[in-house]
């Protein structure tokens, strides 16, 4: 069956054999593992994922798709949820869960924020992302890379580029390249936020303005009294600070408010 990639879901179907192999090498699935695979596709990592493990989730949007695995694998191996991953309820499968997939470029980032709601149920995931998305996840502060996202997952996860990806490993192949990321759920005992999204805002605020000294990027949110009293020069930029100093921001105005 001949399937046309369609551009809404942002569809570019990986083939490249040697690529495949050593993802699911870094995967290192075993069988009891409990494991979902976000829009397998033609299923190239499907295959030798159901090899290695005795049962496998599959969340899949494109209808046409999730009806040729159905029909390739006995529903007892492979569970095929249709529907979109953005809106699907990751916390209905067992835990730990582990979680994998080569994620539509045009849709990464919010999924990452969404998956990053259930990690408290998550043993680990691994991820095909665009290469940029990937560098600016595990970005250090003070590099330019370093952002939101990279605050917001460096919180939730430790997080580790595990291989880089041509683009010609893919049909169609895209026009960038890409790269797999490994993710690991923090213990709740070393997150820090007294209100996850108290820290969301304050971290929206700063980056919304990050050529702004921090006392002019959060002047809305705490001033620079409060900044001083925390040991944060409010000189600096929002690139400059660690994860650390931004939870101290959060619980600050959390305290304040």
């Amino acid at each position: 069956m001949n399937h046309k990639p369609r551009k809404r879901f942002g569809q570019h179907f990986l083939h490249d054999p040697r690529v495949i192999a050593r993802i699911v090498a870094l995967i290192d699935p075993r069988p009891d593992d409990a494991l979902v695979e976000i829009g397998p596709g033609l299923g190239a990592l499907t295959a030798p994922l159901l090899e290695r493990v005795a049962q496998l989730h599959v969340v899949e949007i494109d209808r046409d798709l999730a009806e040729r695995l159905r029909a390739a694998y006995p529903a007892e191996r492979l569970v095929v949820h249709t529907g979109d991953a953005l809106k699907f309820d990751f916390a209905a499968l067992p835990a730990p869960l582990r979680v994998v997939g080569n994620l539509p470029y045009n849709i990464s980032t919010p999924l990452l924020f969404r998956i990053a709601a259930f990690a408290p149920r998550l043993r680990d995931l691994h991820f095909m992302l665009q290469r940029e998305v990937v560098d600016r996840m595990v970005a250090a502060p003070s590099t330019p890379d370093y952002g939101r996202l990279s605050v917001m997952l460096q919180y939730r996860f430790e997080m580790a580029k595990r291989l880089d990806v041509g683009s010609g490993a893919f049909r169609p192949p895209p026009r960038v390249d890409s790269a797999v990321v490994r993710l690991v759920p923090r213990p709740a005992a070393a997150l820090g936020a007294r209100d996850a999204d108290a820290l969301a805002r304050v971290v929206t605020a700063a980056f919304t303005q990050r050529r702004k000294t921090l006392r002019n990027a959060l002047g809305g949110v705490i001033d620079a009294a409060g900044l001083h009293s925390l040991g944060i020069d409010p000189r600096l930029r929002p690139e400059n600070l660690g994860v650390d100093e931004y939870v101290r921001i959060a619980n600050a105005v959390n305290r304040a408010g």
